[in-house]
């Protein structure tokens, strides 16, 4: 069996593994691309806010609705947050079960004055959709828009509406 040695390494080949060293560095890599992200996040702000105002002029959004669901022992109760839309500018449609709301928001503003003129649009979109249960009565969902918010009833079926019955658990 042949046996090994091991030499020594020496000059240029000991500053060739301390310069390759050197130059990867996961921690320095890391660094640099958190940096990339954090100028990508100030170059491009993330809004959680349906509002088209703080857009700039020609922006296209496509932010889903802030929503609440709530079941109760008779119905189902869904609000969506939809801060300066009209009732004009929503959809709520349902169809094979699944319940969908859109909204569209269009502003334009137009400013003349002796020295100037300002033309400004902001516009943007959302759809958001739902698997309603079986236990909904489609026929009888209700929509109502208030002050910003939309408000949807959805009755349960007279069958799916029934008395709960406490079952008794006994020690073993």
């Amino acid at each position: 069996m042949a046996q090994d040695t091991k030499l020594p390494t020496q000059g240029a080949s000991q500053d060739l593994t301390r310069r390759s060293l050197s130059e990867w560095n996961p921690f320095e890599t890391v660094r640099r691309q958190m940096d990339r992200m954090f100028d990508d996040l100030w170059r491009f702000p993330f809004v959680s806010s349906p509002s088209l105002s703080s857009f700039p002029a020609g922006t296209k959004t496509f932010e889903t609705p802030a929503v609440d669901i709530v079941e109760k022992p008779s119905e189902f109760k869904i609000t969506a947050e939809l801060p300066g839309m009209s009732e004009k500018d929503i959809q709520v449609k349902c169809s094979e079960g699944v319940l969908t709301i859109k909204g569209e928001k269009k502003e334009e503003k137009q400013e003349t004055k002796q020295d100037y003129y300002i033309s400004e649009r902001r516009f943007g979109s959302f759809q958001r959709s739902f698997r309603i249960p079986d236990s909904v009565d489609a026929d009888k969902i209700d929509a109502s828009f208030k002050n910003g918010v939309l408000t949807l009833i959805l009755p349960k079926n007279p069958e799916a509406v029934k008395d709960e019955k406490k079952i008794e658990i006994k020690t073993a």
